[in-house]
């Protein structure tokens, strides 16, 4: 069956290794497009994260953020569909983690927030476990976190925990997922992503086929991390770049290059072009 849908994640996918979507991906993208497909891109991070790279792709209109929290129609800059994290299972996030001195962020309403004592840290020395231009480019600092966080318990998109230590992640996973009403995945091997109950890029791409009139099985999803299974699981044709997790290899009817060798560009042209 033709594809005409193509979702694709960002980081480690679409973007190289340099954080850019290189010419040969643009260009495969955009040829698609003119083809009449519809690319979406259904990335974990924040709205105001996207890159400019992702806006310069001429005739791209919904992109899914925050592991599919929330889609936005590029063409009108309206959120078209919302899947937050409940309010009662916000609070409770929040009394645990509260218990622990990790690194939260909460992404609300298209940004991505963080402690200001910790964004100053990093400003101040440039050491962190993390990329610390991303950070610094990409998160708001706040006084009081957690207080913000439930001052906008009601619009939580996803809470993002980053660990130094993989010993702590490994714990951490294991308290977490006991947390009701959420869901709980990674995207980087540093990191745990709480979402809602219900909340997935497959979830958010199925609002879309309702919008855009596609079946599943026209869909072909490309990914390289855990967070995004679920999509390649809904898509008729799962893709992973060759630098993907084992485990997500293991789900894909055929893996493509890595993302630094444009892997995106390669899958388009053999099954879209």
């Amino acid at each position: 069956m033709a594809i005409k849908l193509i979702a694709l994640d960002l980081d480690g996918t679409t973007l190289n290794d340099d954080r850019v979507i290189s010419r040969a991906n643009r260009e495969a993208l955009e040829a698609a497009i003119e083809k009449g497909v519809n690319v979406v891109i259904a990335t974990g991070r924040a709205y105001s994260a996207l890159p400019e790279d992702v806006f310069e792709i001429k005739g791209i209109q919904y992109v899914l953020t925050s592991n599919g929290a929330v889609i936005t129609d590029l063409r009108t800059k309206e959120v078209i569909y919302e899947n937050c994290i409940a309010p009662s299972a916000v609070e409770k996030a929040v009394e645990l983690l509260k218990q622990y001195p990790f690194m939260v962020e909460a992404f609300t309403g298209g940004g991505a927030y963080i402690e200001k004592a910790e964004y100053d840290h990093i400003r101040e020395t440039r050491l962190s476990f993390r990329h610390v231009d991303y950070v610094l480019t990409t998160r708001q600092p706040v006084d009081g976190l957690y207080d913000f966080i439930l001052d906008h318990k009601e619009h939580i998109e996803n809470i993002n925990v980053n660990f130094e230590n993989q010993k702590d992640r490994s714990m951490m996973r294991e308290i977490l997922s006991g947390l009701a009403d959420t869901t709980l995945t990674t995207s980087f091997d540093h990191n745990l992503e709480i979402g809602g109950a219900t909340t997935s890029k497959a979830e958010a791409l199925r609002e879309l086929e309702h919008i855009l009139n596609v079946k599943s099985e026209e869909m072909m999803a490309v990914g390289d991390s855990p967070n995004d299974m679920a999509m390649m699981r809904l898509a008729g044709l799962p893709v992973a770049v060759e630098n993907a997790k084992e485990e997500v290899k293991a789900i894909a009817r055929y893996v493509t290059a890595t993302n630094h060798k444009d892997g995106v560009a390669q899958a388009v042209r053999k099954f879209v072009l």
